[in-house]
């Protein structure tokens, strides 16, 4: 089975290194201009044979469309990034005198749970979740999601590669061609 995962473009989120999973952001204008510049390379996996999913979140929405154009396509919430809770659109910069945030930061980052949010094992079990459901399926599928979800199901499918979570964090508007079957990956 051939699985494409997109990170969409880049927001102003990301620019200003913000927290933002649950924030429902449209793509920035330089994060447009990234993803038109990536279409106009033609280094874009072909998805035309693909079930195309994205998280249903704008950002991911506007990247398909920056992308591929009118694709019909479906949503599945299970694909959306982790809930930061009372720290979605901080940064580490105005939190790092915040005792919950030093709480939440330190020691096991996987089972801390944001205040009002979710935790990193929270969010992974509901993306694996979904990924099975993708996987029991012969069919290609591109999904667009987020960094954290991609980070996930790398570390699921490609564990034996040990790399920590931010390592397969692609870049906005990129991701991984994966073709389960073989076990390989192409990172565009």
């Amino acid at each position: 089975m051939r699985l494409v995962l997109f990170r969409h473009g880049r927001t102003l989120a990301n620019e200003r290194r913000l927290y933002c999973g649950s924030s429902d952001l449209p793509l920035s204008p330089a994060g447009r201009d990234e993803l038109r510049a990536l279409r106009v390379g033609g280094a874009l996996p072909d998805i035309a044979s693909a079930k195309v999913i994205t998280s249903g979140m704008r950002r991911c929405e506007e990247t398909l469309s920056e992308l591929y154009g009118a694709v019909p396509h479906g949503t599945d919430p299970d694909f959306r990034e982790m809930d930061f809770g009372d720290f979605e659109l901080r940064s580490y910069e105005e939190l790092r005198g915040d005792p919950a945030y030093i709480a939440w930061i330190t020691g096991d980052n996987g089972a801390n749970v944001a205040p009002n949010g979710e935790s990193g094992d929270i969010m992974r079990a509901r993306v694996l979740s979904a990924l099975e459901g993708l996987l029991q399926s012969p069919c290609p599928t591109a999904v667009f999601t987020h960094g954290g979800v991609i980070a996930a199901i790398m570390d699921r499918l490609f564990s034996e590669e040990h790399k920590n979570l931010y390592q397969w964090q692609p870049e906005p508007g990129h991701g991984y061609d994966i073709d389960t079957d073989m076990h390989t990956y192409v990172k565009f």
